[in-house]
């Protein structure tokens, strides 16, 4: 995104914190977003992920639902607990998250937007569009 301020151009870097506990997953997700711009920190730990986290730093956090040690919902419950504004969206290969969704807004006692669900696989260019949505690029 570009903004004029006076005569400078000023190119404003979105950060993400990337977290899913398969390697080549964060390794190509992180590459294409890179690719176009964005500044990744990616983790296959959820709870190294959760120890570097950074409260006003990040743009939009990406979880991953089903990881060990730490689940995407309970990881979002602990980053909500220390920032209550981070945008946050789940990455997830269940094909039923409809309902993990469902029970997910019943557990934490509020709604999450279900566009903040991302059904993997998803085409590159899909889930630039749904993230760039998401942060209001």
């Amino acid at each position: 995104r570009k903004e004029i301020n006076g005569n400078d151009i000023i190119i404003m870097t979105k950060n993400i914190l990337l977290i899913d506990d398969e390697p080549d997953v964060t390794y190509t997700i992180k590459t294409i977003l890179e690719d176009n711009g964005f500044k990744v920190d990616s983790f296959n730990d959820p709870i190294l992920a959760f120890n570097y986290y950074k409260v006003n730093f990040y743009d939009l956090v990406i979880l991953d639902i089903k990881m060990p040690k730490m689940d995407g919902f309970e990881l979002y419950i602990k980053i909500r607990e220390k920032d209550p504004k981070e945008k946050i969206c789940f990455l997830t290969a269940i094909a039923t998250f409809n309902e993990e969704f469902r029970k997910t807004r019943l557990v934490l006692g509020k709604t999450i937007n279900e566009d903040y669900f991302i059904q993997k696989p998803i085409k590159m260019e899909d889930l630039l569009k749904k993230l760039t949505s998401i942060m209001n690029i």
